[in-house]
């Protein structure tokens, strides 16, 4: 087992990593690559017996900040790679035991746009083993109040990154992934859908990416009309939260290739 420098921080709670680990079993983890790499996903591979990782972010300022976060459980072997899918030339002969793709396809529309049919296809030569995705399907059209709920909040939320000359992300349903992964040469071995519950830290998390955007509106009594409609969903939302012990709607997915 490679040494660290300090003990690996415990491992976090979460339905789909938990997942992808049953997935892979007792197979070794070796060298990881996180290809779209945020706080939750590095967590949890800083939790992990890995030889070694590479995390992949489109921003300078994320690599900075997330190196001063985690310095402490660095390796040698253990680095941020700054840089664009798009550029052929990003991480040209890099191969790794394990790729973790999480949220990246919904997530890339922001820095490369239009070329998430064109994703799996770019990561596989860096993969030797195996490829897990995690993503959020599309909504479907709401049933019930709890779904109406959800859905305020992600159309609120898409609006105010709009009017602020932003991208949305586009999220794509499971069996798209799996005829994308099947298309580039992959051979799929597990997916799973898992149902979603929706709790405060999700209906402010959401909701203050409202209040971010709000800075760049051009009219400013729009901006503040805006303010006003985020906290009056907000509490609506975290009321309904609370009435239903969490809002159950939609759905996430998770497939494993090699």
């Amino acid at each position: 087992m490679p040494l660290l420098r300090r003990p690996r921080p415990p491992r976090i709670q979460d339905a789909l990593f938990d997942t992808v680990a049953r997935w892979h079993g007792d197979r070794p983890w070796g060298r990881v690559l996180d290809a779209g790499t945020g706080r939750h996903s590095l967590r949890w591979i800083l939790g992990l017996p890995t030889d070694g990782w590479t995390a992949v972010t489109g921003a300078e300022s994320r690599a900075t900040a997330l190196t001063d976060e985690h310095r402490d459980h660095m390796r040698p072997g253990d680095r941020f790679a700054v840089g664009n899918w798009q550029d052929p030339g990003f991480l040209a002969g890099e191969r790794y035991d394990v790729v973790l793709a999480d949220y990246l396809l919904g997530a890339i529309d922001g820095f490369a746009p239009y070329f998430q049919d064109r994703l799996f296809a770019r990561l596989r030569p860096h993969v030797g083993g195996r490829l897990y995705a995690v993503g959020l399907a599309p909504y479907d059209e709401p049933t019930d109040a709890v779904g109406e709920i959800v859905w305020e909040i992600a159309r609120l939320r898409d609006a105010c990154i709009l009017l602020a000359g932003h991208r949305c992300y586009r999220e794509y349903p499971r069996d798209w992934v799996e005829r994308r992964l099947a298309g580039c040469g992959m051979t799929v071995v597990h997916a799973e859908s898992v149902p979603i519950v929706y709790r405060e830290r999700w209906i402010d998390g959401q909701l203050d990416v409202c209040l971010r955007k709000l800075p760049r509106f051009g009219d400013h009594g729009l901006a503040a009309a805006m303010r006003g409609r985020v906290e009056e969903l907000r509490a609506r939302a975290k009321a309904t939260c609370a009435l239903h012990d969490g809002l159950r709607f939609g759905h996430d997915w998770i497939v494993a290739a090699e």
